[in-house]
């Protein structure tokens, strides 16, 4: 059986591997450039298999880099696996400025706009939220105790729960119904629907943020955790917080204020900070939160959507459970997204450094002076020292359902994910958890934790997140809207409850990345203007986890 040239790609012309679009079984015959070969094994769609013979030492490409290396014979027409191959990346050095690049056509875009909060430092937020944030994990029960207060009365909570689910289960039970018989009884879908109406129709939500940091960690973590929550207080989506603290944790309130001065010297937003220490009993300081939080509630609803140019919006580029597509169909639509963006006079932020491994030098040959570039591949350098030093290198970054959908190295996801960044200068290069000050396309360093470099990426200013999935990941954010974006057409389909738009179309000949990404920046203008609401929004997932320095890739 002979293999249709549009079941299998070949993805830069310095490539030595093909990519299955779709699984090929041992024996096909491959035609592909005048030369004809059968493959040796089944190759399962995403996966690669080798052009030519290659002996134990020899080198692989993939998007015209170096991926890996043989461990072994691999034949012609036979896999890449991780038995055959194992993770290799090219050395990089300072090298010249290469800042030519694809900008595309944008009339299409021309003059549009989004319906946006506009902020006293010149920002524009795609919503409106409140926060209550705990300077330390001790905090988390108060907080928890404020949602418990607030979110429902306010008409904050989510149509869909399961309380029907569990009270149809325990009608079972009390009808003596044994565990088997339980296990298989029919359970009615419930149809909940949400308690009240919002009582501030201008907030789009107040989110609780908890987390386990805040003391018993270096000073460092103490000083970087007061700067990502003075990122998500300073953030264009949010209206105003409430910071609780204990006292005498690390994390004091006096290093949040300096961090929130460094964001925004003429900061005016309703800011709340209570210090259970100093109040006293918890009565006394859930009555002095209340009270405070809902009158700056009230400021806060004043505010409304107004028209603003799509050069105020700022993209984090994210990728979690990736697969074998992800580089050749959504990441590459979300770098022309980039790209469209950038030439817009909008920003765009790029992380997951632990993922851009082995096209460090693509990357700092094209930020727009020596200075950044030398900062880059220092962050790069330093990141995977410290992983080694805590027993596991950027090599080891992808998952196990990374390696089963064929990203069986850290190249080869890294070659995939770096596509999300488009073809522009690199404008700046930041430290976690720094705030984007640049237009254009930012490198922000973070793990390749897809909840974690999430959660930076919006410190960093992110207001709106471009999240691609091959596998499938029910990621979100609290205060900014995260749009999920399959690689494959199979799982949009299987789990339509999380992806909003579907890239698989790509693969399937459907359309053009540059069709692709145009369809994309509709939908974020949409978004970013509060006329379409993100699954993940939809589905309440409120995801924060500060990072904690070197130990997450």
């Amino acid at each position: 059986m002979s293999a249709k040239k549009d079941t299998f790609l070949k993805i830069h012309p310095k490539d030595n591997v093909l990519v299955a679009l779709q699984d090929l079984p041992q024996g096909t015959t491959i035609n592909f450039e005048g030369e004809t070969f059968t493959l040796t094994s089944n190759i399962a769609a995403k996966h690669k298999f080798s052009i030519t013979d290659l002996q134990a030492g020899d080198k692989i490409f993939m998007y015209g880099v170096l991926v890996g290396k043989a461990t072994q014979l691999i034949p012609q027409g036979g896999p890449i696996s991780t038995q055959t191959v194992h993770h290799a990346s090219s050395e990089f050095h300072l090298g010249e400025r290469k800042l030519d690049w694809h900008k595309p056509d944008t009339s299409k875009f021309d003059g549009r706009t989004f319906m946006g909060y506009h902020r006293a430092d010149g920002s524009v937020g795609t919503g409106n939220y409140w926060i209550v944030v705990p300077l330390v994990f001790c905090e988390n029960r108060n907080i928890n105790v404020l949602k418990e207060a607030l979110y429902d009365k306010l008409g904050y909570k989510k149509a869909k729960t399961y309380e029907g689910d569990v009270e149809q289960l325990i009608e079972l039970y009390q009808a003596g119904k044994s565990a088997q018989e339980i296990l298989n009884a029919d359970i009615a879908v419930s149809d909940d629907k949400a308690t009240s109406k919002r009582l501030f129709k201008n907030i789009d939500g107040i989110k609780f943020l908890t987390h386990e940091m805040g003391c018993g960690c270096t000073r460092s973590d103490a000083q970087t955790l007061c700067g990502l929550i003075a990122g998500y207080v300073t953030h264009p989506n949010v209206a105003g917080a409430t910071i609780l603290s204990l006292g005498c944790q690390n994390a004091q309130v006096s290093i949040l204020q300096q961090e929130i001065a460094l964001r925004d010297k003429n900061f005016s937003k309703p800011l709340i900070i209570l210090e259970q220490q100093k109040v006293g009993t918890e009565r006394d300081m859930m009555q002095q939160a209340l009270k405070q939080t809902f009158a700056g509630l009230v400021q806060a609803n004043q505010v409304q959507r107004q028209p603003a140019p799509l050069s105020k919006l700022c993209i984090g580029l994210e990728c979690g459970g990736s697969d074998g597509f992800s580089g050749i169909s959504a990441n590459p639509a979300l770098g022309y997204v980039s790209d469209l963006l950038v030439s817009m006079g909008g920003t765009v932020i790029l992380s997951e450094f632990p993922e851009l491994c082995g096209v460090e030098q693509e990357l700092s040959d094209r930020c727009v002076d020596e200075e950044k570039a030398n900062q880059f591949m220092k962050l790069m350098t330093a990141y995977n020292a410290r992983a080694v030093a805590d027993g596991s290198g950027f090599y080891a970054n992808p998952s196990p359902g990374n390696i089963r959908d064929g990203l069986i190295t850290d190249a080869i996801k890294s070659a995939g994910a770096a596509k999300k960044g488009g073809t522009s200068p690199v404008t700046d290069v930041l430290d976690y958890p720094g705030k984007v000050t640049s237009p254009g396309l930012n490198l922000l360093c973070t793990p390749g934790s897809d909840v974690e470099s999430t959660t930076a990426e919006v410190g960093a200013g992110a207001n709106i997140v471009l999240f691609t999935t091959g596998l499938g990941t029910p990621t979100g954010n609290p205060v900014t809207p995260v749009i999920k974006l399959s690689t494959n057409t199979a799982m949009a389909v299987k789990m339509p409850d999380i992806i909003d738009i579907d890239c698989g179309t790509i693969i399937e000949g459907e359309e053009t990345i540059q069709q692709a990404g145009e369809r994309i920046l509709e939908y974020i203008i949409q978004v970013a203007s509060g006329e379409a609401e993100p699954k993940a929004v939809q589905l309440g997932q409120d995801d924060f986890i500060p990072w904690k320095r070197g130990v997450s890739l």
